[in-house]
C-alpha cells in the first residue's frame, strides 16, 4: 500500500540539510518530491562528506524517494517550467536567504492568487526580517548563538564546545516536517494553503529549552540556580571501555548502588532523594565513576542489568551495525544505487501498520529525471532538446 502522504505533491527548492531532510522524511511517507536545482553543481550537499560517482552519502541520506529536475532560473524559460510545477503542487518549499526568492518572482504574495491552495514554506537561518535575516548561516553558526555551544560547555574548563553533529540543521528538518503535515491536514479542513515560516534558530531554541533552559524559565524562583540537568548524567570509563547510566529515580538509585556493590553511596545524606541529588550532581557522577572504574566493561553491564538500571555501553560506529538490538529492529538496509553502488541507509524509523513508508526510488543524480518531468509537464522532445541547447534544463 502507498505511505501515509501518497498523493501530496512538493516542489523542493531548498538545499544542504535542513529543507531537504524535512522532505526526505515526507517522501518516505509517501509525497512526491521534485527537488529543483541549479544547473553546474546542482545542490552543494551533493559534494560534502565521501562521494562516489556523483553522489555524495549525505545528500543519499536525505533525498532518497526524490526526483531531480535542474533548471536555470535565471531565465524567463526556466521560471516557466516552475510556475508549470506549482500548478498542481500542494506544498513549496525554500531556504534562499530572506529577499532572494522575491527577487526571483517566487514570493508568496507573487504566488498566491494563482495557487491559493499552495502551502509555501519559507525556511531560514534566523528569520525573515531582522538584524541578522541577511547573513549566511550554517549549523555550527546556530550552535554558538543559540546557547547550545555553552550547553555543551566542558565541566572543568568552562570552555564551550560543539556538539559533533549538525544538531541544529536536524531539528530544524523535524520541526519542518510535522509544521508541513500540520499545514496539510488544516487545508483537508479549509480547502486553502497557507504561507509558513520557520527558522533555524527559533527551531533550535524550542528544542534547549526543556533542559539546557530550565534556569530561565521560572521567572519568579528565588532559589539558586539548579545544576545543569547535563551534569546528572555522563560517561564513566570501565578497565577496558566506557558505559553509560542514568537513575533519576530514588528506586533506580538505590538499584545502582547495589548494582555496582557501594552502600557508602546510598548513604551519603547527599544522595537521599532526587533534589539532593541534582543539587550535589558532580560529587555523585564522581562516585559512580570511581566505582565503575574498578569493573571491566562486561561486568558492570552485567551487574546494572541484573538489577534494571538504565545504562549501555558506548559503542563506536563500527559496533552500532552489529548491536543485537539495531539488527533485530531492521534499522538498517543495504540497497543498490545505479551509479554509487551499494549504499547503507536507515529504513524511515516512524512505521506505519496501514500505510507502510518504503524506499520507492534512490537518490537522484543531478537532474537524472529533468526529461521525464518536462515531457510530464507537456513538453515536447523538440521542445527538451531546446531547453537543453540553451542551458535551460540539464
Amino acid at each position: 500500500m502507498p505511505g501515509p502522504l501518497d498523493g501530496v505533491k512538493i516542489v523542493d527548492l531548498s538545499a544542504v540539510i535542513a529543507g531537504p531532510m524535512a522532505t526526505g522524511l515526507l517522501a518516505d511517507q509517501g509525497a512526491e518530491v521534485i527537488k529543483v536545482e541549479p544547473l553546474g553543481l546542482g545542490d552543494l550537499c551533493r559534494w560534502l562528506g565521501p562521494n562516489r560517482n556523483g553522489l555524495g552519502a549525505m545528500f543519499a541520506a536525505v533525498n532518497r524517494n526524490k526526483r531531480s529536475i535542474a533548471l536555470n532560473l535565471k531565465d524567463e524559460k526556466g521560471k516557466a517550467v516552475l510556475h508549470d510545477l506549482l500548478n498542481d503542487a500542494d506544498v513549496f518549499v525554500q531556504n534562499f536567504r530572506p529577499g532572494a526568492i522575491e527577487r526571483m518572482g517566487f514570493g508568496y504574495e507573487a504566488l498566491k492568487a494563482a495557487h491559493p491552495g499552495l502551502i509555501y514554506v519559507s525556511m531560514s537561518g534566523f528569520g525573515q526580517d531582522g538584524p541578522y535575516a541577511k547573513r549566511r548561516v550554517y549549523d555550527p553558526v546556530v550552535q554558538a548563538m543559540s546557547g547550545f555551544a555553552d550547553s555543551q560547555a566542558d565541566a572543568k574548563t568552562g570552555e564551550p564546545r560543539l556538539i559533533q553533529t549538525i544538531a541544529c540543521d536536524k531539528v530544524t528538518a523535524l520541526t519542518a516536517a510535522q509544521a508541513i503535515t500540520a499545514a496539510l491536514f488544516a487545508k483537508t479542513k479549509s480547502g486553502q494553503g497557507q504561507y509558513l515560516t520557520l527558522n533555524m534558530i527559533d527551531a533550535t531554541l524550542a528544542f534547549l529549552w526543556p533542559d539546557a533552559f530550565y534556569n530561565h524559565a521560572l521567572l519568579d524562583n528565588t532559589a539558586p540556580p539548579s545544576p545543569d540537568f547535563a551534569s546528572f548524567y555522563g560517561i564513566m570509563a570501565t578497565k577496558d571501555g566506557h558505559i553509560s547510566t542514568i537513575t533519576i529515580s530514588d528506586d533506580e538509585f538505590g538499584d545502582c548502588c547495589r548494582a555496582l556493590g557501594t552502600p557508602e553511596i546510598a548513604a551519603d545524606p547527599r544522595f537521599k532523594d532526587i533534589f539532593g541529588r541534582m543539587a550535589n550532581a558532580s560529587a555523585l557522577k564522581a562516585a559512580f565513576a570511581k566505582a565503575v572504574a574498578g569493573f571491566t566493561t562486561a561486568e558492570v553491564r552485567a551487574r546494572l542489568e541484573a538489577e534494571d538500571v538504565p545504562h549501555a555501553v558506548v559503542l563506536t560506529r563500527e559496533q552500532v551495525e552489529t548491536d543485537p538490538q539495531i539488527v533485530h529492529n531492521a534499522i538498517l538496509t543495504t540497497t543498490q544505487h545505479p551509479a554509487a553502488g551499494r549504499l547503507r541507509e536507515t529504513l524511515p524509523a516512524a512505521k506505519f501498520a496501514a500505510t507502510p513508508s518504503a524506499l520507492r526510488r534512490h537518490a537522484p543524480l543531478l537532474g537524472e529525471q529533468t526529461d521525464e518531468i518536462l515531457r510530464e509537464l507537456g513538453r515536447s522532445t523538440d521542445e527538451i532538446a531546446a531547453l537543453r541547447g540553451a542551458g535551460i534544463a540539464g
